[in-house]
């Protein structure tokens, strides 16, 4: 049986940025906290953890007092880095530099807003982490959605200015795009920002054709990852025999039945070494159910 890892799997360049600074500190001693999973997978956090990386969460890091705290590449709202100052916290900043431009234009956007009285929009999933960096750009007053679904949540006499969550879909995009132009009065503004990162959104046709070339798709990615729901999707609908798995141990025998190939692919917030390990168990068998 033919096994092939996908070559263009694995972190993204924000990730492997928030990572390589993390191992960089503590090789050298420092104390590191972060706020939140540096990445949505827990056998990469699990790791860094027993390098000494300490994850808290937003009220934890209020009872700190001149500690260095990671921001991960999801980013932050201002009102983390207004506690971290008033705490005497020093931060290593690993925001994503796209997520950083996307913060800004927001930023400026609900300036905008505030005067013309449109509705500031963000096309992402509620209450992840790099949403909630963005709607504090906004001050807490932004309209999230998460599908074509949730429009109901729009007041379509006004006007409407859009902006996406990086890793969400292009397709579901501009669907959305398409149907709130349909629905707004005539005569408003709608402005819509396509935020959706390339590095991500280009993985989808690659996986696409990756997963049709083999008989089964094994899918390495952590259960909380919103791009790995996205891009394991992707996955399932070329190929009907895709599985995703968190690590090794998830893996059942009777997925390779009568198969000759396999690939191997995973989210940008799966490692390549995981997925090199999830490979070669089923290389020599190692399949524990």
């Amino acid at each position: 049986m033919r096994v092939e890892v996908d070559e263009k799997s694995g972190f993204c360049f924000g990730v492997i940025r928030a990572i390589e600074k993390a191992e960089q500190l503590l090789d050298s001693g420092v104390e590191l906290y972060s706020l939140g999973e540096i990445v949505h997978n827990s056998v990469e956090v699990n790791r860094l953890k027993s390098k000494g990386l300490k994850v808290i969460n937003r009220e934890q890091l209020a009872l700190l007092r001149g500690v260095t705290v990671l921001i991960r590449a999801h980013g932050e709202p201002p009102l983390t880095y207004k506690l971290a100052a008033r705490n005497g916290i020093t931060l290593v900043d690993a925001t994503c530099p796209v997520v950083l431009h996307l913060q800004s234009s927001i930023s400026e956007s609900y300036k905008k807003a505030r005067e013309t009285g449109a509705q500031l929009v963000i096309f992402g999933q509620r209450g992840h982490a790099e949403v909630n960096g963005l709607v504090g750009q906004a001050e807490g007053d932004a309209i999230v959605l998460e599908s074509v679904d949730e429009l109901r949540l729009l007041d379509f006499s006004r006007s409407v200015i859009l902006y996406s969550q990086t890793t969400k879909s292009l397709e579901q995009f501009a669907l959305l795009c398409s149907e709130i132009q349909k629905r707004l009065r005539q005569g408003l503004v709608f402005e819509a920002h396509d935020t959706v990162c390339r590095q991500v959104s280009h993985r989808k046709p690659h996986l696409r054709r990756f997963a049709e070339e083999h008989d089964v798709v094994i899918f390495v990615s952590g259960s909380n990852s919103s791009n790995g729901k996205e891009l394991y999707q992707a996955c399932s609908e070329a190929n009907s025999r895709s599985h995703i798995v968190q690590d090794r141990d998830d893996l059942y025998a009777s997925w390779f039945d009568g198969c000759s190939s396999v690939g191997v692919c995973g989210a940008t917030s799966t490692p390549r070494w995981l997925m090199n390990k999830v490979a070669e168990a089923i290389e020599i068998g190692q399949l524990s159910r």
